[in-house]
């Protein structure tokens, strides 16, 4: 893992060696970033110009598949919480506080994406589908996948009861296995071994799989939390971008 004043990223899951760029924000990352949400933003770097795309988060588990290039005029006014490209220089980007941010290369087939997933959208399977999505329209095989999985709320602080844990049970198979002090009504929820599991059990092999083992809650220099603040007083934002010419 190397982390930037802003950025976090993680060497051993992407670097632009392998064709893409990634990176997993902080608050002082989210600060200096303008992000206008379902309007592609045009991006200036060292490689020319780009887009930056995000869009309104909804808790669910569909994903917008951008395989076009994006134009000046393009809006997209719906909700999705994963995005997935083949477009060269276009950043897909998702934005959270607590929640996991998770991004996803296909080297093979060179599509990337980013992915939202709390609570809801991870015990409802928002990434294994995303998974699934891009086997779909783009040819994509578990076996290739790199995944990562970024800072999020840990289990040292992550406190769940009955209605997330009648959500667990009924969802997903060994659920007490993603659960630290379990109390029957009461628990604290390893969010990133729920996804973790769930990937390794698509297939994705588990020295693909890497973590950003940083707890929101926790490190509030360097995160925003909504359920350390009890608000959304900001967001971070984390992206991957395939190097156009790779």
């Amino acid at each position: 893992m190397a982390m930037s004043a802003a950025v976090i990223t993680v060497p051993a899951f992407a670097s632009a060696r392998d064709g893409v760029r990634h990176f997993f924000g902080t608050r002082r990352h989210a600060d200096l970033l303008a992000l206008a949400v379902g309007v592609p933003a045009r991006q200036s770097g060292a490689k020319g110009r780009g887009w930056l795309l995000s869009v309104k988060q909804v808790h669910g588990t569909d994903a917008l598949v951008v395989d076009r290039p994006l134009t000046d005029s393009d809006q997209f006014p719906g909700g999705w919480d994963a995005l997935v490209t083949d477009q060269p220089g276009v950043t897909v980007a998702v934005r959270t506080a607590d929640c996991v941010p998770v991004l996803v290369h296909d080297p093979r087939r060179r599509v990337v994406a980013a992915i939202h997933a709390g609570w809801r959208g991870a015990v409802a399977g928002i990434v294994p589908k995303t998974i699934a999505l891009m086997a779909a329209r783009f040819g994509s095989r578990s076996s290739d996948l790199r995944i990562s999985i970024g800072p999020s709320a840990g289990p040292c602080c992550y406190e769940v009861d009955e209605p997330v844990l009648e959500q667990l049970r009924a969802g997903l198979p060994k659920w007490e296995s993603v659960l630290r002090d379990y109390q029957g009504h009461q628990a604290r929820l390893d969010l990133k071994a729920l996804i973790r599991r769930q990937v390794e059990e698509e297939g994705v092999s588990a020295p693909s799989v890497s973590s950003v083992n940083l707890c929101t809650i926790c490190h509030g220099e360097l995160f925003y939390s909504y359920r350390r603040e009890g608000a959304v007083k900001g967001t971070m934002v984390s992206g991957i971008t395939l190097v156009s010419g790779k």
